[in-house]
């Protein structure tokens, strides 16, 4: 037991160390609730306060749950007040020591007020109420919420909670509770103002909620005894000056005792205040420029009123209002009489700047001079607006009270269809805060006259000649457009005049006709927002295709001249030689080409692709003779045409140099130029061959056997063998042929050998028949 009384010692030393140094609060239990009230709370003759009554434990004998209360120079926030607690309210005092409380008072009941309020089983409640009679109008209190449910995981289960509850005092009214989170209806409790909770042993934890309105948990150096509190709150309601109020403020546990709660009042919170409301800054919430603004106190027109604006008295102002124009800080001092006591409120004011607009006309054309047409009234918005981009989308009206009621808006103003009994239209914008301006605008139908105007053509250059080519409508139709008008205009362009005049589908500036060969488009004159005009605007695509204009191919003979033309009749003709006539003569090959112009002056090219080409000349022929049908002439040639013919009689061609089944003979070879060149010099062949037979009869055929032209080669040597081998004859230029005689003798019909020796190692062997 030594070591738990060493422990409780210090423990006692740390403690009171501790209060010493965190200068508690100090609670005197001793006072009377008419004192609480009356020299506490209110503390001022400008109120009346009576019917007062407190209840709540008294349990030790002679410790009461309510007491005043100060701060004896510490950290607590309130220097002074009342407190309300769930425990005998000397257990207020800190630092705070968590004892698990139970004052072991089963007598001590909640409250039926507070439990539908909170929606709780309440127990231990402590009542102030009291009547109250303002002479303001505005009634508020500051006030701490603290609990010891703060501790562990209480704030997530138990619902410990303050109520100040309001009603008149009169038959069937109702209270209203004040003690709520700002902005809301949510009550003042444990449950509603928290941080996140960590879970617990085995109890879970919870997420904060209005974590923004609690102040912290408390040490061992706080002046309170209690887990934590809220940061401080605000309760606040108008009232109506002379009239009887009943005010109850209440608090209690939740369920059971174990956990205490106390509610700390400001003293001096039902002070004499009125309310001339929040402050009209021009950075959030200025007044509109150009209105007057009331400030009013909402008190008795009995009461004495000194007012100043920007400290100077206002020494003829002496209503419960005030209107205003301008600027300033303005202060109301308010003695209310009979009584002699003071208040004093004041409201700093600004205007928000003007909004500038400007009244302007909007002018239409007009497709069929009826007076009405389709109106884009938002061509006009930064007009009004002056580009002010800051102000909101423009609204367009019919009429000025449309406008300022804000009924019956203009809902489609990109095609808005004039009215000829309303040749006016009202404009609202607004700035950021709402504030509103109105401008006029007129609409007026455009009158103006152009002239008409020309066609504009193009040619169909893109290759295909179709009657379709693009425009460039800003470069070829917009100067002509614009001739003769004021300056600053521009011109869009449309397919129809109902496009044009709603302004819808407009054309991009490289047009391509959408109708073959003419076509019809609008050109609508823009003056800034306004319709100068609309005029029609014919397009023309000249087509331009020359017959016999495809692409030739030809040829110049070498040493010679031909003549390149196309037909007369066109404009102008230029050559790629720089010729300008319709025919040129060329001795060169190359690529050449003629551009020609018709009326229109659209152009059209022809090209002629020209080689070399000329007279062959025939070098030489490979013969394959003495077989038979198979006997062939192969020619051989030069020349740098590359469109020949051939022939071997002069008068039959062929492509082929190569002719075969040739009879033997002589004959002359040309090579014929197909390009129109000519034909070249004759060149000479003998093809060669002997008779496969003869019949030397007498009858005048074949009687004699004989190769043909054997005479142009006079060093040849022809030799006549029999089957055994017999030299029988020699055929030469004196012996030319062999009559079937051997020494005078006629030879038997059989087959006979020959050898034909025509030189440079060419031999022909063959043999023959000999028929009788």
């Amino acid at each position: 037991m030594k070591w738990q009384q060493t422990i409780l010692f210090f423990s006692l030393i740390y403690c009171n160390t501790l209060i010493v140094s965190a200068q508690n609060i100090t609670v005197d239990d001793t006072y009377t609730a008419q004192q609480l009230v009356e020299n506490v709370l209110v503390n001022s003759s400008c109120a009346t306060v009576y019917n007062v009554a407190a209840k709540g434990d008294t349990f030790p004998v002679g410790e009461n749950s309510h007491g005043y209360f100060t701060n004896a120079g510490g950290s607590f926030p309130f220097a002074e007040g009342v407190v309300l607690s769930t425990q005998y309210a000397k257990k207020s005092i800190g630092p705070y020591n968590w004892v698990l409380g139970n004052d072991n008072d089963g007598g001590w009941l909640g409250d039926a007020d507070l439990n539908q309020i909170l929606g709780i089983n309440s127990v231990t409640a402590t009542v102030l109420e009291f009547d109250f009679i303002p002479l303001t109008n505005f009634l508020s209190f500051d006030y701490i919420f603290a609990s010891t449910e703060y501790a562990d995981t209480g704030s997530c289960r138990f619902t410990d909670g303050f109520a100040f509850l309001i009603k008149e005092n009169t038959l069937g009214s109702v209270y209203e509770n004040l003690a709520v989170i700002p902005g809301t209806q949510t009550p003042v409790s444990s449950t509603n103002i928290h941080p996140t909770i960590l879970p617990s042993g085995i109890y879970n934890g919870c997420a904060a909620v209005n974590e923004n309105y609690f102040n912290g948990f408390n040490t061992a150096s706080s002046p309170i005894n209690f887990a934590g509190q809220t940061a401080i709150m605000n309760a606040q309601t108008p009232v109506i000056a002379g009239k009887s109020y009943h005010i109850k403020l209440v608090i209690a546990n939740d369920f059971n005792e174990y956990y205490d709660s106390a509610v700390f009042f400001k003293a001096g919170s039902f002070s004499p205040k009125f309310d001339l409301g929040s402050d009209r800054l021009a950075t959030s919430n200025p007044i509109c420029f150009g209105e007057s603004y009331t400030i009013d106190t909402q008190l008795p027109a009995t009461y004495d009123y000194k007012w100043y604006k920007d400290g100077v008295l206002l020494p003829t102002e002496k209503s419960p209002i005030l209107t205003i124009s301008d600027n300033g800080t303005y202060k109301v001092e308010v003695v209310f009489t009979p009584a002699t006591c003071l208040a004093i409120d004041e409201i700093k004011l600004e205007y928000a700047p003007e909004i500038i607009v400007s009244n302007t006309t909007l002018a239409q054309c007009d497709d069929n001079a009826d007076g009405i047409s389709i109106f884009n009234l938002t061509r006009v918005d930064n007009i009004i607006k002056n580009n002010d981009t800051t102000l909101s989308p423009v609204v367009y009206y019919e009429s000025l009270a449309d406008a300022q009621g804000k009924l019956n808006p203009i809902l489609t103003p990109t095609t808005y269809t004039n009215k000829l009994t309303v040749p006016t239209l009202f404009a609202r914008v607004t700035n950021i805060f709402g504030c509103a301006n109105y401008a006029q605008l007129n609409l007026k139908i455009a009158n103006n006259l152009i002239s008409p105007q020309s066609p504009v053509s193009n040619c169909d250059d893109d290759g295909v000649q179709d009657g379709f080519y693009q425009f460039d409508l800003n470069t070829q139709i917009t100067p002509q457009v614009l001739n003769g008008l004021p300056s600053g205009m521009i011109v869009e362009y449309y397919l129809s005049t109902t496009d044009a005049i709603a302004q819808k589908n407009s054309l991009t500036n490289i047009f391509k006709n959408t109708t073959p060969n003419q076509q019809i488009i609008q050109a609508r004159i823009v003056n800034g927002p306004d319709c100068f005009g609309i005029v029609p605007v014919r397009l023309v695509v000249n087509t331009f295709n020359p017959v016999n204009f495809q692409e030739e191919m030809g040829f110049v003979c070498v040493d010679s001249t031909t003549d390149l033309s196309v037909a007369s009749g066109f404009s102008s003709y230029l050559w790629n030689t720089g010729a300008t006539s319709n025919s040129i003569p060329i001795n060169v090959a190359g690529n050449y080409s003629v551009t020609v112009t018709n009326a229109e002056g659209c152009k059209a090219v022809k090209k002629f692709n020209l080689t070399s080409s000329e007279i062959a000349t025939i070098t030489g022929a490979t013969v394959t003779d003495f077989a038979g049908n198979n006997n062939s002439v192969l020619l051989q040639y030069t020349g740098i045409g590359d469109n020949y013919e051939f022939s071997i009689d002069g008068s039959y061609f062929q492509d082929n140099p190569l002719f075969t089944g040739i009879a033997p003979g002589k004959y002359l070879a040309y090579a014929n130029d197909k390009n129109a060149c000519g034909l070249s010099i004759p060149f000479t062949i003998y093809v060669l061959d002997y008779p496969r037979f003869f019949t030397p009869n007498g009858d005048g055929y074949n009687d004699i056997w004989k190769i043909k032209n054997l005479d142009l080669f006079p060093n040849s040597t022809l030799t006549i063998y029999n089957r055994y081998g017999k030299i029988l004859t020699e055929i030469n230029t004196v012996n030319p042929y062999w009559t079937g005689k051997y020494n005078g003798k006629e030879l038997p019909s059989d087959d006979y050998w020959f050898q034909l020796n025509l030189g440079e190692g060419k031999i022909i062997k063959g043999h023959f028949t000999l028929k009788r």
